[in-house]
């Protein structure tokens, strides 16, 4: 459960109410696809990453271009963390500017930099039982964004009265790949998978972080579409009134959720780096050198 809880809400504005069945369906698929992965691994104790299994099924060209596109993939997410962070500092803070070495920067790409500061000791850890414990803090920020926008929406004087529309063909393309982004950790599950003590238990694992991810969005969706109709913005903080309270609780827990998860996006590709090396070099070095260099 990750950054995607935000913008749930444009996505059922997006498409209407009917493409919640999108969101179950899109779960139900990517659910299903992870036990796939688990299988694949299984049947050959050889493959460990997800470009191992586009070997198998395709050959070495398989490998290849898998293997770009989950990379880019990847880094355009955790870019997005980043980009996500900008926004909603800037939103708290307008004006912020910093001068490092007579370059002025401001605004967003002011917080963008500061938060990539943050966020750079959190993609040093090696040891993916430390970075779970990262990556729990922003399950729980989730969930209290979800309770203080319940809050908001009930006793700070916003209300759920939109009544919505039932559907939006024009705008499902838009719903449909805000809600896939939801689900998109699927190249993490095989580095998941080879650092767990007890594999058989991954399915059951699977199993509850869906059902509690699917109904913590479909809820966030169904609250954001009827406090803000039609109105609501790409990420649901941004229409949330500053001065409350509750809303700056919102605003800053949601801060917590791509500092949590960036180290564990970019770890597949830290991992990708360290193999292309040879094995005489240092690759506690090849990892720090290359986290640190997709950060930057």
């Amino acid at each position: 459960m990750g950054v995607g809880i935000l913008s749930v809400p444009y996505a059922l504005s997006s498409g209407g109410w009917l493409s919640l069945i999108l969101l179950f369906a899109i779960a139900a698929s990517c659910f299903y696809t992870g036990l796939l992965i688990k299988r694949c691994m299984d049947m050959d104790s050889d493959i460990r990453t997800y470009p191992d299994i586009g070997e198998r099924a395709f050959g070495n060209k398989g490998r290849i271009w898998l293997s770009v596109v989950m990379n880019i993939e990847l880094y355009l997410v955790s870019t997005g963390f980043l980009i996500l962070e900008g926004d909603n500092l800037n939103n708290i803070f307008p004006g912020v500017e910093l001068e490092v070495a007579g370059l002025r920067i401001g605004g967003k790409h002011c917080f963008i930099v500061v938060v990539a500061l943050i966020i750079l000791p959190t993609v040093w850890l090696d040891n993916l039982s430390l970075l779970s414990y990262v990556s729990a803090s922003g399950v729980l920020a989730s969930a209290i964004i979800l309770g203080s926008i319940l809050w908001i929406g009930s006793f700070d004087g916003i209300g759920f009265h939109q009544a919505g529309s039932p559907v939006n063909w024009n705008g499902i393309p838009t719903a449909v790949s805000l809600y896939a982004f939801c689900y998109c950790a699927h190249p993490v599950f095989p580095t998941l998978y080879t650092s767990m003590k007890n594999k058989h238990q991954f399915s059951n694992v699977l199993l509850l972080c869906f059902i509690l991810c699917t109904v913590s969005y479909a809820s966030m969706a169904v609250f954001g579409y009827l406090m803000f109709g039609s109105t609501v913005q790409s990420q649901i903080t941004l229409n949330l009134p500053t001065r409350n309270i509750s809303s700056k609780v919102a605003i800053f827990t949601t801060l917590v959720n791509p500092i949590s998860k960036y180290a564990l996006m970019v770890t597949p590709i830290v991992n990708a780096a360290k193999k292309k090396f040879p094995s005489h070099y240092s690759k506690r070095f090849i990892g720090l050198l290359a986290s640190t260099t997709l950060v930057i």
